[in-house]
């Protein structure tokens, strides 16, 4: 009951204030005013104010939001742990998993397309392109000259 009365105080202030605005000439304003000053008398009549203030108001909601509240730093502490021991094996037995494999892909990919990397011993020769299947030498844009052919440019 108190929730209503003070609900259409509040609408009849900002009807209030929408007039004066009005008066001057502020049309828009005024508009503006009026319907944000109708909003809380409209709740207090379509009963959205009753049922929030017995959901404030009841212990039974409170706790259920204290449990609310438990599960979750239950989860959070539980994903902190699994971090922190690593998941499924630690990082050390996952960098050997994936140095015993490095030719690993994902399933049903498709095969790389710049193929294996060369070593970093053998630094590439300069000045003289490879030969390429015919024996002649390659030169550098060969591969460039591929790809305009076969879009026909």
């Amino acid at each position: 009951m108190l929730t209503s009365t003070v609900c259409a105080a509040v609408s009849a202030a900002g009807l209030g204030i929408a007039a004066i605005t009005a008066y001057r000439k502020r049309f828009l304003a005024a508009t503006r005013i009026a319907a944000f000053s109708l909003i809380p008398i409209g709740l207090v009549m379509t009963g959205v104010i009753d049922w929030i203030t017995g959901i404030v108001f009841k212990p039974t909601v409170w706790a259920g939001f204290g449990l609310l509240a438990l599960s979750f730093v239950l989860f959070a502490l539980g994903r902190a742990a699994e971090r922190r021991r690593g998941g499924i094996g630690s990082r050390k037995e996952r960098k050997a998993a994936a140095a015993a494999r490095p030719d690993a892909v994902a399933p049903a990919a498709s095969a790389p397309s710049l193929g294996a990397g060369r070593p970093a011993a053998q630094p590439a020769a300069k000045g003289k392109a490879a030969p390429d299947k015919s024996g002649a030498p390659k030169d550098d844009f060969s591969d460039i000259e591929a790809i305009l052919k076969k879009h026909g440019i």
